[in-house]
């Protein structure tokens, strides 16, 4: 780019204007919250200083006048501290402003009124103080769609007031830095796709980016979807699902300035804690605060109230091909299956008639209620919790007792409902499986699977001991929340669930009787399942069982994150029914390495680290099948190479050299990655293809596979 042309002297212009009115901005705001803060000090200090009851008197006879007085004290406060938390949060935006104001800008000609505008772009917007002139736009406004969706020619997009009609004459992206103006260039379709992909062939980063400045047309469009109260996205390792969702999470929020949607309306679910803290700094850096994220486990928790085997302990123990890996993984099949919903919905039907012991309510001789019309209250409305359910009973007959009588008898009505009123979910769940023949009844014409027998019988025994393995804390979540319902998440209005194909028709089930209301965002990738196979009817069922009103599947096929040769290598270990296409970078193909024994494949690691950081790359993932075989490589990596432990409660960031288990490398991605133990005992079944393919599509620029002994034959099939 010439310097000394005019554009570049127009573009420095526009630049020194906008720097200068976010630092005029700046200052006011800053002077601003001076002041504030001297006013919530001072205010404080008359507090303590002139209120006549102190927090003592609050329980005396004159507590109700002093608790008064307090509030009224403490309401300036508390709206001079808002104001202050509101203005901070504008200061740094407008630092992030003077660091990099904007970096795109469109010329776009208005259909109606023939008129051209040029709009800037950044990821806040800028408006002039006292005249209505725009800046900056923000990158979720309604006109930015243009720069992300379109090339020069005819264009439109939807505002408020309507369709706007027009055609983009210029779309010129910038790096700006620190304030300063690096470059800038005029973008076509193939400069873009040249500027993506140096974009991609820099190291990744200890945490998730933004991707504002790169989001493709597909991925705007998904971003933008506020039609649909289900949207589904089917998308391949590397097409940006995550950061896709996450983006859509921080526009949800802008959209939601007109209908009050809050951070903490929003909720993310998370495949592990490991990702949640991977992604922490992504919706912050867009602006936003106070989205929550969680994984199942934390909803579980707070279903249940007490100790299970988590998901990744689950899954540990299924992937190391243990005794019992097959029939545990077999009995969360079942347990999570539509089949197993049906004996969990008989069976809570049943519990009124079989598993609460009631009986007749009686007075003075006289019978109140019989036992056959308490069981009908309690089996009707069936979506209504047992335990509200028992409140309106308890109610009805305090109205009953009083009519009669013409007194309250609330401590007799109570004593008497105690005898069948007062339920436990555990002991509950347990007689399911406890009472004989019970099961087989209420599983009546469901076809079971062959080794029920042995699934019942490990249930038992882990139950009797209040031992709950994964399964049973899912289902348990289930009729715990059938029983009693569940406030935590009812404020939530948008739900967004990452890496969907891992969940069964019991946790969706849940997620929907939880979020019954709200809309959702599903995200995820059939070719990534853990320990089964699905295909693309994954997503009827999931939309059947979800039901909102509206709905769409989409489905995102190109991946940005690996080269053509890392991902070509990667293919090779799933079906075609999913086509996955390369965003065409180049780099090295990968490479294979066996080893005689443990201390020769110790040595090729160290070799290929050292390697791999001679060559400037930042971020090393040494991936191995499972927690058990990353604690033995790790301990005889620990004491050569400086090396970070990644567990299932690791909250670190991910940076240097971290070694992992595969289950929780999904969702990250590195520099390059090694596959440690990729032997044949190790890998030879269908579910350990898809492992491979979720490991080797971590790797951005290059992929090793090590093994000892012999390699899998999965590796020349």
């Amino acid at each position: 780019m010439n310097k000394n042309n005019n554009d570049w002297c127009i573009e420095e212009q526009r630049l020194k204007e906008t720097l200068q009115e976010a630092s005029l901005q700046l200052d006011d705001a800053m002077k601003a919250n001076e002041k504030n803060r001297e006013m919530i000090r001072e205010a404080k200090k008359e507090i303590r200083e002139n209120t006549s009851h102190g927090i003592g008197s609050l329980w005396g006879s004159d507590g109700f006048e002093a608790l008064v007085e307090l509030s009224q004290a403490m309401a300036p406060v508390t709206e001079r501290t808002a104001l202050y938390e509101f203005t901070e949060t504008k200061i740094a935006k407008l630092r992030g402003i003077l660091d990099t104001p904007y970096f795109a800008r469109i010329d776009f000609c208005f259909s109606e009124g023939g008129h051209t505008e040029p709009i800037y772009i950044g990821h806040h917007s800028l408006k002039k103080e006292n005249a209505y002139k725009m800046l900056i736009h923000d990158w979720r406004s309604p006109v930015a769609s243009v720069f992300y969706r379109y090339a020069p020619g005819d264009a439109w997009y939807d505002a408020p007031v309507g369709r706007i009609e027009g055609k983009l004459l210029l779309k010129r992206q910038f790096e700006i830095k620190d304030g300063h103006l690096d470059f800038f260039f005029d973008a076509d379709l193939q400069v873009f796709d040249d500027f993506l992909k140096k974009l991609l062939s820099s190291n990744t980063s200890p945490k998730m980016k933004t991707i504002v400045e790169s989001i493709q047309r597909d991925q705007d469009l998904v971003i933008r979807d506020m039609e649909n109260d289900l949207l589904i996205v089917q998308g391949v390792a590397g097409s940006g699902k995550t950061s896709i969702a996450l983006h859509r999470a921080a526009y949800l929020m802008y959209q939601g300035l007109s209908d009050r949607l809050q951070g903490r309306e929003i909720i993310i679910v998370s495949p592990h804690k490991l990702f949640e803290q991977y992604i922490a700094n992504v919706i912050p850096e867009l602006g936003e605060e106070n989205v929550r994220t969680v994984i199942f486990d934390d909803i579980l928790k707070d279903l249940i109230n007490r100790k299970f085997e988590t998901k990744n302990i689950f899954l540990e123990r299924i992937l190391s091909n243990g005794p019992q890996s097959q029939l545990k993984n077999d009995s969360m099949a079942f347990k999570g299956s539509a089949d197993f919903i049906k004996i969990l919905d008989r069976f809570i039907d049943d519990i009124p008639r079989h598993f609460m012991n009631i009986r007749d309510i009686r007075f003075k001789d006289e019978t109140i209620f019989t036992r056959a019309e308490i069981i009908s209250r309690l089996c009707t409305n069936p979506d209504t919790p047992m335990k509200t359910k028992l409140g309106y009973l308890e109610e009805a007959i305090n109205e009953t007792v009083y009519g009669k009588w013409r007194r309250p008898l609330k401590s007799l009505v109570r004593n008497e409902m105690m005898r069948f009123a007062e339920i436990d979910a555990l002991n509950l769940y347990q007689q399911l499986f406890e009472t004989k023949g019970y099961f087989f009844k209420a599983a009546a014409g469901i076809k079971l699977p062959a080794t029920i027998d042995k699934m019942l019988a490990v249930t038992k025994r882990n139950l009797a001991h209040k031992n709950l393995n994964y399964d049973d804390a899912v289902a348990l979540a289930y009729l715990s929340f059938r029983l009693f319902g569940a406030k935590e998440y009812a404020s939530i209005k948008q739900v967004i669930i990452d890496e969907s194909q891992d969940y069964y028709p019991l946790h969706y089930e849940i997620l929907n009787r939880l979020f019954l209301k709200s809309k959702l965002t599903i995200l995820g990738d059939i070719n990534q399942t853990l320990q089964k196979n699905e295909d693309i009817s994954f997503y009827e069922a999931i939309a059947k069982r979800l039901n909102r009103k509206k709905s769409a599947l989409v489905t995102m096929n190109k991946s940005y994150r690996c080269t053509s040769e890392i991902l070509r290598f990667s293919k090779k270990f799933i079906n075609d029914a999913i086509p996955v296409e390369s965003f065409n970078r180049s780099g090295e193909e990968p490479i294979l390495l066996g080893a005689a024994d443990t201390e020769s494949l110790v040595e090729k690691v160290c070799e290929v680290v050292c390697q791999c950081e001679k060559a400037g790359y930042q971020s090393i993932g040494l991936i191995l099948k499972t927690q058990k075989n990353t604690m033995v490589l790790y301990e005889a990596l620990k004491q050569k190479i400086t090396v970070n432990l990644i567990r299932h409660d690791t909250m670190a960031e991910i940076e240097g050299v971290s070694i992992m288990p595969v289950y929780l490398s999904k969702g990250l991605e590195f520099d390059a990655v090694l596959l440690c133990d990729i032997s044949a005992a190790n890998y030879h079944s269908e579910a350990d293809k898809r492992l491979l393919y979720i490991a080797c599509t971590r790797a951005l620029h290059r992929l090793y596979l090590l093994w000892e002994g012999n390699p899998s034959p999965l590796l020349t099939d």
